[in-house]
């Protein structure tokens, strides 16, 4: 179908202007299609040439992505290989740590035990003679001492 410019191009003069002349009217599709069909023959060529570039570009792009996810996941093969390597050392140091913040606590603990011990020790003396003391004042018995080191006259007491 043609479109609204081809039908008035029908109509356009043939000549130059001037007297009517007798002719025929121009059929400037014609004409178009007569001038373009070498000049779009020539560009089917060129068309055809670029699919086939665009095609080679399609097959280096997917070359590119294969060898690209084979070296992703030679990468990732490794990186999963040396975080578990990392993670070990990690987790040994940590163990190492906490052996010696063990020992260290032990150690501590076994000092102030000793001190308990020593403290206990002595004291021992002391109260099994205010034992004894006791003991006898309940029996009616007179005490062996009159005063315990630490008592009521030592702290100031009365």
């Amino acid at each position: 179908m043609a479109g609204l410019r081809d039908l008035l191009m029908r109509f356009r003069p043939v000549s130059t202007p001037g007297p009517a002349a007798t002719g025929v009217p121009a059929d400037r599709t014609a004409e178009l299609a007569a001038e373009l069909t070498p000049s779009l023959a020539r560009l089917d060529s060129t068309a055809a040439e670029a699919e086939a570039v665009r095609a080679a570009a399609r097959r280096e792009a997917d070359r590119i992505r294969r060898d690209a996810a084979r070296r992703a996941e030679v990468i990732t093969a490794r990186a999963s290989a040396r975080s578990e390597h990392v993670r070990t050392q990690a987790a040994d140091r940590r163990l190492e740590s906490g052996r010696r913040e063990s020992a260290a606590i032990s150690g501590e603990g076994q000092r102030a035990e000793a001190a308990l011990r020593r403290r206990a020790a002595a004291r021992i003396p002391v109260m099994a003679d205010r034992l004894t003391d006791e003991v006898r004042r309940r029996l009616g018995l007179p005490s062996l001492r009159t005063e315990f080191p630490g008592g009521p006259r030592e702290r100031g007491g009365p």
